[in-house]
């Protein structure tokens, strides 16, 4: 075990105002002795590992240079946060990370006056960033708003919609891309390196605003011819570098790439742009995982890794046997409905391993779509190819399903598509936290039109819903199920029969009293009836709902004429 006097300097840090008292050339051994402290702590408490690891070098830079919690930082799919949260006071407790009543597992203002806004989800950075700017600018206030996006997020439309807005509006956001290699590619070539670094040079920047000064005294810089320039010295670049890329094409000015693991760099780099005016964006590549080599050779199997030996590298996980979860029962089948229907069609956004379709995507890469994180895309994309006589089964979490909503009413339900929606992650989700519970869908869903909405008993009745689901005539489907196993681990292979939509069935007969379930919460309500019927002598019926919608009107009429 790593011992605290090991440490230099973080336990001297218990804010940002103690990182600035550091000498920038101390920065490299601070990013050192952070790192060591997330791989110390994520190996006994496990969380979200890889991602901090590579945004180590970024979070120093950041509030080393900028006046933190005043000026904000806005953070993007908020498991990149860990060592943010660790700078920003919070070390002591980082034990108590993902734990009930401990550390929240993303950046949130009910805990830090420096977690400036949500983020359990990707893609809202930029928007939320962009519309602290704009009151900034609006109260003539001295305040910086950065917002880091990254390992995926831009694939998100709500990124999109925020970078074109901000192209639009006056602010000075600076959004930094924390491009991890899932997101953008790397340029190459020794223009590049050479640009980037005269348009972060002093006295480039210096020329440039002298420039803008006259032009504006002279009456020659309205805002129309802003943009003009900006687009000429966009245009050269492209010509002299033979690269474009869409921020610059949206006029918003971009610099990079830049090295994201070399924190002196960064340093530099941000303290030259961060007064300058206008939209800009940084680009930096970083490797997710650095500094702990299993975690950069294999990114996406240490995401989030469970427990781990930090010297050797293997996971706890890797000792014993893995349990059979629900997410491996729907894999298995997709796979297994695939072979015998050609029309079916597995989607998911940004997800294959978390739901499982990875085991299709191996076997039949043609029939497997990873869209990004674009949930309301996954489902009109879905609804698109069932217009055309396809069977798309769209794996999407619970939680993130809600941002879908809109295209499950419009796009699939209203026109009674044949899309089935597999809701993973259903219920609450334990270390998650509150921004991935799935407690909303079952309400959210109940009204619309057109759809089938089911939950399943155990892993049995999975296979026969999805089953289910895909044959003629059946429409919209919802199969909503938890996080985790079932009751019945390896026995989870049955024969694939029709399940008759909107009928429960009758697990017990009772006498005195009636328990009615949906879903895998019945086999809890199973262990409870028993308890008491063998503490009271009550006999007590326990009926399978299987569908919300529709309801089971004969099943409910038995009950209400007995019970």
């Amino acid at each position: 075990m790593e011992q605290e006097n090991s440490f230099r300097y973080l336990p001297k840090i218990n804010s940002p105002k103690d990182l600035k008292r550091l000498a920038v050339t101390e920065l490299p051994a601070v990013c050192d002795e952070l790192r060591r402290d997330i791989i110390k702590e994520l190996a006994n408490n496990p969380g979200h590992f890889a991602s901090s690891l590579g945004t180590v070098e970024l979070t120093v830079a950041l509030h080393y240079v900028f006046d933190t919690p005043e000026d904000r930082i806005v953070w993007d799919v908020g498991h990149q946060a860990y060592g943010h949260k660790i700078l920003t006071g919070r070390r002591d407790a980082f034990s108590t990370n993902r734990k009930f009543h401990g550390l929240c597992p993303f950046p949130t203002p009910k805990e830090s006056a420096y977690d400036t806004f949500a983020c359990g989800h990707a893609s809202n950075s930029i928007s939320a960033a962009l519309g602290m700017a704009l009151v900034a600018l609006k109260e003539g206030s001295q305040r910086k708003v950065v917002a880091v996006i990254g390992d995926g997020a831009m694939s998100g439309g709500l990124a999109f919609e925020g970078l074109n807005n901000a192209s639009e509006i006056p602010n000075n956001l600076l959004i930094i891309l924390n491009d991890n290699n899932m997101s953008i590619d790397r340029p190459v070539g020794g223009m590049n390196d050479y640009l980037m670094h005269l348009h972060t040079s002093g006295a480039y920047n210096r020329f440039r605003f002298a420039v803008s000064r006259k032009l504006s005294d002279w009456g020659l810089l309205n805002e129309s011819r802003r943009r003009s320039i900006l687009r000429f010295n966009n245009s050269l670049k492209s010509l002299l570098t033979n690269q474009q890329n869409i921020f610059e094409g949206m006029n918003i000015r971009y610099f990079g790439p830049a090295n994201g693991h070399d924190v002196i760099e960064l340093v530099r780099v941000l303290r030259e742009i961060m007064e300058m005016k206008g939209p800009k964006l940084l680009h930096l590549h970083t490797v997710k995982g650095k500094g702990f080599k299993p975690a950069e050779e294999e990114a996406t199997i240490w995401h989030a890794p469970g427990k781990f030996d930090k010297e050797s590298g293997l996971r706890a996980a890797e000792n014993t046997k893995p349990k059979v979860r629900f997410q491996d029962v729907f894999g298995e089948t997709l796979l297994e409905l695939c072979r015998q229907n050609s029309k079916i069609i597995g989607v998911t956004p940004a997800m294959p391993t978390g739901c499982s379709m990875n085991i299709l995507m191996r076997e039949m890469p043609d029939r497997a779509f990873d869209v990004g994180i674009a949930e309301g895309h996954a489902v009109t994309f879905s609804a698109g190819m069932a217009k055309e006589g396809a069977i798309p089964f769209c794996n999407i979490y619970s939680a993130f399903a809600q941002r879908a909503y809109d295209n499950v009413i419009h796009d699939a339900a209203l026109l009674d598509l044949p899309v089935v929606l597999c809701l993973d992650r259903a219920g609450l989700v334990g270390e998650d936290g509150p921004t991935h519970h799935g407690a909303f869908d079952l309400a959210a869903l109940r009204p619309i039109p057109n759809l089938t909405i089911a939950s399943p008993y155990d892993e049995h009745e999975l296979r026969r819903l999805m089953y289910t689901a895909q044959l003629p005539g059946k429409g919209t489907f919802v199969i909503r199920y938890p996080r985790g196993s079932g009751r019945l681990g390896d026995e989870w292979q049955c024969p694939l029969e029709e399940v008759q939509v909107g009928t429960g069935r009758k697990l017990k007969d009772g006498a005195d009293l009636a328990v009615l379930t949906l879903g895998p919460l019945g086999t809890e309500a199973a262990k409870a009836i028993e308890e008491v019927e063998q503490k009271t002598g009550r006999s007590i019926a326990h009926y399978d709902m299987r569908f919300l919608k529709p309801l089971d009107e004969d099943l409910l009429t038995e009950v209400v004429q007995k019970f």
